[in-house]
């Protein structure tokens, strides 16, 4: 199973998601920031290395919110969410077609990959406002 993270963004109230590219796996899906865990890499450690690779950000990684595992053809993967906060860098997307700003009740307007779909109906219910920001 391929452990993979994914970053919760909050920034004045809203929350951040990416647009995988049209030449990617699952193209023009959105998904929450994030990336595979290396071999000897913690999932808090791969969060702030594919946060600076892939938005060219800094962040502090906070609470751990949900995981999700999911079956695709290619194989199972393990999604790890946590919430982080953005500290420095400005946020520009390198390997996303684009990225948003969206609120929570907007997330069920977005074709999301489907491992993250656990993801959005948790934070469907979850009061993420009183979160990091």
């Amino acid at each position: 199973m391929k452990q993979v993270t994914a970053a919760l963004l909050l920034k004045e109230g809203k929350i951040l998601i990416a647009r995988r590219p049209e030449n990617d796996d699952l193209a023009n899906c959105w998904e929450f920031p994030g990336g595979k865990i290396e071999e000897g890499e913690t999932p808090e450690a791969c969060l702030i290395r594919e946060m600076k690779e892939e938005l060219n950000i800094d962040v502090n990684i906070g609470s751990f919110f949900v995981e999700s595992i999911f079956h695709y053809q290619q194989g199972t993967i393990q999604l790890l969410s946590y919430w982080i906060t953005w500290h420095s860098g400005e946020l520009k997307p390198i390997v996303h077609s684009e990225v948003a700003w969206v609120d929570r009740d907007e997330l069920i307007n977005y074709e999301f990959a489907p491992a993250d779909i656990p993801i959005v109906k948790r934070l469907l219910v979850t009061d993420f406002f009183n979160k990091m920001d």
